[in-house]
């Protein structure tokens, strides 16, 4: 990587030299550097909205760039160690799609762990491939999802050898990585596209002792979300693609559904988030690790809570962790995961990433202070003090093997009518049920809905839970495929 090329930020400087033109907008948004909208104005700021402008030739253009945009791309392409880098203003959740849609179509197989975010089998949906699911590992004392087995992706491949591509997460919200490496060899030595879902990985790619990146793995694709912890605006991402991908069909792809009027306030924060990793990565996720492993160590300290880290790790379906996310195991103080998140926020005013029904998750990364740590500490101490009792008749799993039934495309435009989810049973999901976050979905399109399921979902709303994805707001009823 040339330190002196990725001190450049080319959208960025476009953008301070437009700015510096005092142009006269006769163009969109309507908002005219903010003189329409006091009130969004004073909110948002002068300098903000004075470069919230639309695509012009001096700033380029997202669907097609030719100047500031295509040297930024190959700014962001060199530093993350990528053929190319497209910037993604839809969320992670359209370069996930993008990635899917770029290797498959209809009727077209796609071998993938259950426990992926929804916008990828919304993917599934949207170009009718067929998921092959390789059920992931499962950690009986914490009840979370592990990564991939190799030995399970052996499988999968030999009784799918018509795939056209292998999906991996990595890491999975909790942290735990798969063995990018060997899946990688196994699927290009069967002709498969080897797809990485790294929303949580940005790291991976600046730090030092970091779990392998999946660029350096020698993946074919990765949707990257700059957003969660390498310091760029929300809804914004990067798509990264190896030599083997046809640059110009991937683009195709991403404006199919990408908008186009990317907005110039998230493209400059990718562009500057990017040059800052690059100068600076080491040093800025060495402190982010430093932190996490601070406050993982004083929560264990505490007792009853369970920070858990590398000591996971079994070369296997946790073959690598992320010690920068603090994942911490409730259960055993009484209290479900998001019992805990709701308390924080209510009574501590302390936002973490989310809770479900055994964990926590706090998200450390480029901007976290050791003091606001401590206070995370500290509360999650009293709220021991204040709350702990019996964890007699808590549920101790957070995954369900599904069983799918007919594809997630066939189902989602079935004929379907709506049934009270409490009388569901021995149907087949015609929608989602997920918490959110994370996303991953409890029940999906074209999959059995089982008393197990019914349960978990009726559990995780007694417990505070956000559920979405069905079409009743109340979560009350589900639409359930016609037989």
């Amino acid at each position: 990587m040339d330190e002196f090329r990725q001190r450049k930020a080319p959208i960025y400087e476009a953008l301070l030299k437009y700015k510096s033109m005092r142009v006269v907008p006769f163009d969109v948004p309507g908002h005219k550097q903010g003189r329409g909208n006091p009130e969004l104005r004073e909110f948002l700021g002068e300098r903000c909205l004075s470069v919230d402008v639309n695509a012009m030739k001096p700033l380029d253009n997202l669907g097609h760039p030719v100047s500031v945009i295509k040297e930024a791309e190959e700014l962001a392409a060199e530093a993350f160690g990528a053929h190319h880098a497209f910037f993604i203003v839809n969320g992670t959740t359209q370069a996930v799609q993008a990635m899917i849609m770029s290797v498959c179509k209809r009727g077209d197989k796609i071998i993938m762990p259950r426990n992926v975010h929804k916008s990828a089998i919304n993917a599934l949906i949207i170009c009718g491939a067929i998921p092959v699911y390789v059920n992931p590992g499962v950690n009986k004392k914490l009840g979370i999802p592990l990564g991939m087995s190799v030995e399970e992706v052996k499988k999968a491949i030999k009784q799918n050898p018509d795939a056209k591509a292998i999906f991996i997460n990595n890491p999975t919200y909790y942290g735990v990585c798969s063995d990018l490496i060997t899946i990688k060899k196994l699927a290009h030595e069967h002709n498969m596209v080897v797809l990485v879902d790294e929303a949580h990985g940005t790291h991976f790619y600046f730090g030092k002792d970091m779990p392998v990146s999946a660029m350096a793995a020698g993946a074919d694709m990765a949707a990257v979300s700059m957003h969660k912890t390498g310091g760029s605006l929300s809804q914004s991402s990067f798509l990264l693609i190896s030599n083997k991908m046809n640059r110009g069909h991937v683009r195709q792809i991403i404006n199919l559904t990408q908008t186009t009027s990317g907005s110039y306030l998230l493209l400059s924060s990718l562009d500057i988030s990017r040059r800052n990793l690059a100068l600076d990565g080491k040093n800025i996720f060495a402190k982010a690790t430093e932190l996490a492993d601070y406050a993982r160590e004083e929560i264990n300290k505490i007792g009853g809570y369970y920070a858990f880290s590398s000591e996971l790790i079994n070369c296997d379906s946790v073959f690598d962790f992320d010690r920068t996310k603090l994942s911490v195991h409730t259960r055993e103080i009484g209290l479900a995961g998001v019992e805990v998140y709701d308390i924080l926020r209510d009574d501590y005013d302390i936002q973490i990433e989310f809770g479900d029904i055994g964990n926590i998750l706090a998200i450390i990364s480029v901007g976290d202070r050791a003091l606001a740590l401590e206070r995370l500490v500290s509360s999650l101490a009293e709220i021991k003090r204040r709350y702990l009792k019996d964890k007699k008749g808590m549920l101790d799993y957070e995954y369900i093997n599904p069983e799918v039934v007919i594809p997630p495309q066939q189902a989602f435009y079935s004929e379907q009518h709506s049934v009270s989810i409490k009388a569901s049973a021995g149907y087949t999901s015609g929608e989602f049920v997920m918490a959110y976050p994370p996303g991953i979905p409890i029940l999906a399109p074209g999959e059995r809905i089982t008393e197990e399921i019914i349960n978990y979902i009726t559990y995780s709303k007694a417990k505070g839970s956000f559920l979405t994805g069905t079409e009743d707001m109340a979560i009350e009823n589900i639409r359930i495929v016609e037989e």
